[in-house]
């Protein structure tokens, strides 16, 4: 298997009173990617997640076999806390994880338990709220802040941490449009600026498109796919459940590759795609 920093190896979980959730699941995350899982609702996709940053199974428990590995170290016998340091991880219930009365009081909890001196708590608040788009909210109360504003805020208090992989569990969900493509706008921004290896759960695949550079596909628990974005949407499109979860312009590139014999280039965006249609002369008529 190819090294990663995260590696799942034979891992298959189950819930106390469910049957197996993850079944035999090996795969490996590449250090400076951005990952996305996607899969049918049920999948396994939240469960995957929780592996990765060691809350399964050693805080919510379950019958498990197999082993995960953060950075080369397994995440067996470790403390949440530990594993936090270097993996950040945002639930799709963020609003659970918002513990204080005021931002710079969420985004310094973490570092005060940590240890961290005041002289440089004060200055990674400061610049994680710069690097999430909320400068001068230290002292906002967290009832002043909108839902996208306080999942930004919740971003702010990984980024403070400055951990090496950032694991977000469907962080646009109750979002709008507007909001969830201003949202991965901010986390790829995060992303170029400091390599930071992003894993994210996403169904609504057309706002990830401009970032995505890996993807790992589950169904029923299996793994259907985990390459670059480009052949494992190839392998998504020959399932015709899985097909529909594709971004809507990738349905259309690799229907009119069907269609035409030609093999088109990796579309990130509409533009990009009417360019290189011209190029052939395509019009869509016929």
């Amino acid at each position: 298997m190819m090294d990663g920093v995260i590696r799942i190896e034979d891992f298959y979980f189950a819930y106390k009173r469910s049957g197996i959730v993850l079944n035999n699941i090996n795969l490996a995350v590449r250090k400076g990617s951005f990952t996305v899982i996607t899969g049918p609702s049920g999948a396994g996709k939240t469960t995957l997640c929780k592996a990765m940053t060691g809350i399964i199974p050693y805080y919510m428990g379950g019958r498990y076999s197999g082993d995960v590995k953060i950075l080369g170290e397994t995440t067996k016998c470790r403390r949440i806390s530990d594993i936090a340091m270097r993996v950040g991880f945002i639930m799709e219930d963020y609003e659970s994880q918002l513990i204080s009365l005021t931002a710079g009081e969420e985004v310094s909890f973490s570092l005060l338990n940590h240890g961290f001196s005041p002289s440089e708590i004060d200055a990674r608040v400061k610049r994680a709220l710069e690097d999430v788009g909320l400068p001068g909210r230290k002292n906002y109360q967290l009832d002043e802040l909108s839902g996208g504003q306080k999942q930004r805020l919740l971003l702010a208090t990984v980024l403070a941490v400055h951990p090496e992989i950032i694991v977000l569990d469907e962080p646009a969900s109750a979002l709008d449009p507007d909001g969830a493509i201003a949202l991965y706008k901010q986390v790829s921004d995060i992303h170029k600026r400091y390599g930071t290896t992003i894993v994210t759960v996403e169904h609504r695949m057309d706002y990830m498109l401009p970032y995505v550079t890996d993807m790992i596909v589950l169904k029923e628990g299996n793994l259907v796919a985990v390459d670059a974005f480009q052949a494992a949407a190839g392998e998504m499109y020959k399932d015709g459940e899985l097909r529909m979860l594709l971004p809507s312009l990738w349905q259309v590139k690799f229907g009119l590759e069907e269609k035409t014999g030609i093999s088109f280039g990796e579309w990130r965006s509409e533009e990009e795609a009417i360019c290189e249609l011209k190029k052939y002369n395509f019009t869509g008529e016929g």
